[in-house]
């Protein structure tokens, strides 16, 4: 599935990276510490957290992330969007909660690793 598609089911708001949803996405991580998600997340994966400062999109650059969910309608810091464009990366935001996101997700037949 691409990104695109999961903005489409899942009526999220595109913050970032509007010229590259059409990114595959491999699998799906959930997680907040940053260093949890670098040892356990991989290429194309979609990431799933609540943190919204500049170092998320350091890990999504790293690990060649295809986007990152921020549920909760959590604001996202500014510097963050910024920084976010300029490394071409995705982010995304939606008002359901991390867990029915993921569970979503997962209907959608993508897993985890």
């Amino acid at each position: 599935m691409i990104v695109e598609q999961i903005v489409k089911e899942l009526s999220l708001k595109v913050l970032t990276g509007r010229d590259h949803l059409k990114r595959e996405i491999s699998s799906v991580y959930c997680g907040d510490l940053l260093s949890r998600v670098m040892a356990k997340s991989s290429k194309s994966s979609l990431w799933i957290t609540i943190q919204t400062h500049v170092n998320i999109v350091a890990v999504a650059t790293l690990l060649e992330m295809a986007c990152i969910m921020i549920p909760e309608d959590i604001a996202v810091d500014e510097k963050t969007l910024a920084k976010a464009e300029e490394e071409h990366v995705v982010i995304l935001s939606s008002p359901l909660s991390a867990y029915t996101l993921s569970g979503r997700l997962y209907s959608f037949g993508i897993f985890s690793e």
